[in-house]
């Protein structure tokens, strides 16, 4: 951060380009100023930085916090602008999502909040991901959320059955959190909103019969993903109909077949992974019994994101069983494919 602090307090551009991809992507198009628009390259964010500060007497920037997320970044801001001429001096706060490439800024965006560049960041991860693990507090947890990450997996989720304090959970969380980390994953926790913050999770998932998406939204905070199982093609439609803070941000689709882990629930079947693959435009994950024997069948219906517990977790080798799975995978399909301009292509 104090690279970028001096790069916007010094003005200048011979700083900001040792750190700046030659194809830069300056994205003002959040702006609520005269400078709103998409700056492209090097020459055109040096043009557009020098025509802000030199529309002012001064110009104070300052990045206040970052959170990063694999090859992510959100960071908060304060700008301090003193007008030329009057001396009149304005000041708020906001938002930038960093994108990198290698050691390189490839993309920044401005965002009006901290909070806003943190889901848009969380967002953009979870479009790209692909294979996401739920796991318990089963022994040896810590080594099968490395195995199960260095493998591929893109998302992990605590989803802890037995009662437990909040305490207790916390502490389960933590392990979690920190191997989603290391790994630059999404963490997700299982049907506890009020305790997103305190287990320091990037979103939730909640049931048909839990708290509602909106509900979950309010509890668990503005910058978090907020995810929701279906099980038939009207929960999908009703899910896809919301908009705001009821619409979630992905859906689970299944179970495709029954599953121990969730006795009494019937299966979903293939149909409705069809019926998901030709209507769906939320990121969705198949779910309920996929395993090594089967993946096929469902990549077969058009999943292209899947939901595993036992096919990593109870694996000889859980790194390998999550590579063999990834690998399973087909591409996204090409419109769910995330631009550097944050929407969907």
């Amino acid at each position: 951060m104090a690279a970028f602090n001096a790069m916007y307090r010094e003005k200048d551009m011979a700083v900001a380009s040792r750190f700046m991809h030659p194809d830069l992507v300056l994205d003002w198009s959040d702006s609520k100023g005269p400078y709103r628009g998409v700056y492209r390259g090097l020459a055109e964010a040096e043009g557009f930085f020098k025509t802000f500060v030199e529309s002012f007497e001064s110009v104070h920037w300052e990045a206040t916090d970052m959170a990063e997320l694999g090859d992510r970044a959100a960071v908060g801001t304060t700008l301090v602008v003193r007008g030329e001429g009057s001396g009149a001096e304005i000041s708020g706060g906001g938002g930038q999502l960093l994108e990198f490439q290698g050691e390189r800024v490839r993309e920044i965006k401005l965002l009006q909040s901290r909070a806003q560049a943190v889901l848009e960041m969380r967002a953009r991860t979870l479009a790209e991901a692909r294979l996401y693990f739920v796991c318990d507090a089963v022994a040896g947890v810590e080594s099968i959320l490395d195995a199960a990450l260095d493998g591929g997996a893109d998302i992990v989720q605590l989803r802890e059955k037995s009662p437990r304090c909040a305490e207790e959970l916390a502490s389960l969380a933590d392990l979690f959190r920190r191997a989603a980390k290391k790994h630059g994953a999404l963490f997700i926790l299982n049907d506890r909103p009020d305790l997103v913050a305190e287990c320091g999770a990037d979103g939730v998932h909640v049931g048909q019969e839990d708290a509602t998406v909106a509900e979950a939204r309010a509890a668990a905070g503005e910058d978090v993903i907020v995810g929701l199982s279906t099980h038939a093609s009207a929960q999908l439609d009703a899910a896809e109909g919301m908009a705001g803070a009821e619409r979630p941000d992905y859906v689970s689709v299944g179970p495709v077949w029954e599953t121990p882990t969730k006795p009494g629930r019937p299966a979903a079947g293939l149909d409705y992974v069809r019926y998901a693959a030709d209507r769906a435009s939320l990121p969705w994950f198949a779910i309920g019994g996929i395993d090594g024997s089967n993946i096929d069948e469902v990549t077969g219906a058009g999943a292209a994101r899947i939901v595993v517990v036992r096919a990593i977790r109870d694996a000889a080798d859980p790194e390998q069983a999550a590579r063999a799975l990834r690998a399973a995978l087909p591409d996204l399909p090409s419109y769910e494919k995330v631009s550097l301009s944050g929407t969907n292509s």
